[in-house]
């Protein structure tokens, strides 16, 4: 039996010929497919401090503050209370969080799932127009939010009557949140969850241009802890995780606060993580596994000499593919060969991965234990091994998505289709070629913009790049290269034919860039995605 109250959420869950089919071929996640009662938050800390492991860090702030496994307890527990007791939160009522990664932001999220809330992450970058849209869609009841944030949410609040409540965080004014926290007792029994119930709703961070929300069960967050962690990234309890991913995007909630506590490590969770800040906060706290998007190990690879990183052992990267040169640059630096791995929103984290042993440059990897994978055609057959094709996944977790007609093209016959394109080596490993609609087709030849992108990013003066197709009328598209150079180049004629003609000489030569555009900065999203859809809009 479901416990929401408010079934908003569950009564737009897409109908049930609509949904994936769901695996539990683990035998760590078959007691999930049962009837049973699971809260996520409880699973995650209460059984922590239960097994003993009170006493041992969990959360490390910005400014060095730890919080133990029972302090957390403790506090979240109060915010529960303070959720249910005073803001009159009621199972399935949807809490809107806003906040930089921080302790106060983690432990708001544990807080609402404990007390059966559905906890709704946005970005902090998100401006009032973009908040709107999700308080809508979402019919957000009650928000948590930085103080520092405050401005946009309220201006976003204007005109939703569904959002009747804020409370505001880290007001070094006032702090509603933390005083009201104060009056609550630091005892809290759990939401009695169905494994079935919402407990997230992640919106998809906009690669499209078209963001989606997608639900996810208490059982979801758990069977994810069980699959790439356990089988892939093989972390331990004396780890310390950090990273740069927002706890919005399911990428950093995963792997910045959800995978350390299921083993019961520690996390640092920074404000502010740019390359810089994230290299001097790994020698600072020691930390040893570190989760970020490419774009960062490849700014972060020359700065590398000027910090101590000895402690540093894991290195993991998604949101976006792994070029093999970015690979090839860290490992250069540091003597760590990056974990790569594809997770999407959707299926909440990575569902095919390779570790340190399996890596290999240009590839993904293979389908994580608890996951299966294939390469299916435009009529969902499947495609012979070297052919290219759309990447289906099933698993434990799968596409849920909140009232959006998009499920159907999101899910097809149990299938959940991510929207990559990829072929299968002769070693098995997923190659990724490109994201489905990103194939460039130019005089016959189906072209992968991100091939592309990889060759040009080997030249030493490239930064930063990305690669689209422009209509042309004798070919149907060129490729089109829009290339940010690195300092004391310069975007002229003579550095237009250099690039091109390397690229000639790395890949195939009908691949090459006919025309390149320089910029100072190309479009991404807040999670370092490259915007493509902006590239083409020019």
């Amino acid at each position: 039996m479901n416990s929401a109250v408010d079934t908003f959420a569950r009564d737009r869950l897409p109908a049930a010929a609509d949904l994936p089919e769901f695996v539990f071929d683990l035998p760590e996640l078959e007691a999930l497919q049962g009837p049973v009662r699971l809260n996520a938050a409880t699973e995650l800390l209460d059984a922590r401090v239960a097994a003993g492991q009170g006493a041992r860090t969990c959360l490390i702030g910005g400014d060095g503050r730890r919080w133990t496994y029972a302090q957390v307890q403790q506090q979240v527990n109060r915010i529960a209370n303070l959720l249910v007791l005073e803001l009159r939160l009621i199972p399935g009522q949807r809490v809107l969080l806003r906040g930089a990664n921080s302790p106060m932001l983690a432990m708001a999220f544990l807080a609402v799932i404990k007390a059966g809330g559905i906890a709704v992450g946005t970005m902090p970058l998100l401006r009032a127009r973009e908040l709107k849209g999700i308080i809508e869609k979402a019919q957000v009841n009650l928000a948590l939010c930085d103080a520092r944030l405050a401005a946009e949410l309220e201006a976003a609040a204007v005109g939703t009557p569904s959002l009747t409540r804020v409370m505001l965080f880290n007001d070094v004014t006032a702090s509603p949140l933390e005083q009201a926290a104060a009056r609550q007792s630091d005892q809290f029994t759990a939401c009695d969850s169905a494994a079935d119930d919402i407990c997230l709703m992640a919106f998809t961070s906009g690669t499209t241009g078209q963001p989606k929300a997608a639900m996810h069960f208490h059982r979801d967050v758990i069977a994810a802890c069980r699959c790439w962690p356990a089988h892939v990234l093989r972390a331990s309890p004396d780890d310390i995780f950090i990273g740069s991913p927002p706890l919005a995007f399911t990428f950093g909630l995963g792997g910045l606060l959800c995978f350390p506590m299921a083993i019961g490590a520690a996390t640092v969770l920074l404000e502010k993580a740019t390359p810089d800040v994230l290299l001097a906060a790994v020698q600072q706290h020691r930390a040893t596994v570190m989760f970020t998007a490419p774009t960062s190990y490849r700014a972060m690879a020359a700065q590398v000499p000027k910090f101590d990183l000895a402690s540093l052992r894991k290195c993991v990267s998604a949101g976006e593919a792994l070029p093999a040169a970015t690979r090839q640059l860290w490992k250069d630096a540091t003597g760590i060969t990056i974990i790569d791995g594809i997770g999407s929103t959707e299926l909440f984290h990575i569902f095919v991965s390779a570790d340190e042993l399996q890596a290999r440059g240009g590839a993904t990897g293979v389908p994580v234990p608890g996951y299966r994978a294939c390469l299916l055609d435009d009529h969902g057959k499947e495609v012979p091994r070297g052919t290219v094709g759309r990447l289906a996944i099933r698993g434990p977790t799968g596409c849920k998505y909140l009232d959006d007609d998009r499920q159907k093209t999101y899910v097809q016959n149990g299938w959940n289709l991510t929207g990559d394109a990829y072929l299968i080596d002769a070693d098995g490993q997923y190659v990724y070629q490109a994201r489905t609609d990103d194939m460039i087709i130019s005089g016959g030849y189906n072209i992968a913009g991100p091939e592309v992108e990889s060759a040009l990013l080997l030249h030493p003066a490239v930064a930063e790049c990305g690669v689209i197709g422009q209509d042309d009328e004798q070919r149907g598209q060129i490729i089109k290269a829009i290339v940010v150079l690195r300092p004391g180049h310069t975007g002229d004629a003579a550095m237009t034919a250099a690039l091109q003609d390397f690229v000639k000489q790395t890949i195939a030569p009908y691949k090459y860039p006919r025309a390149i555009e320089y910029r100072d900065s190309l479009p991404r999203t807040e999670t370092g995605k490259l915007q493509r859809f902006r590239l083409r809009q020019g």
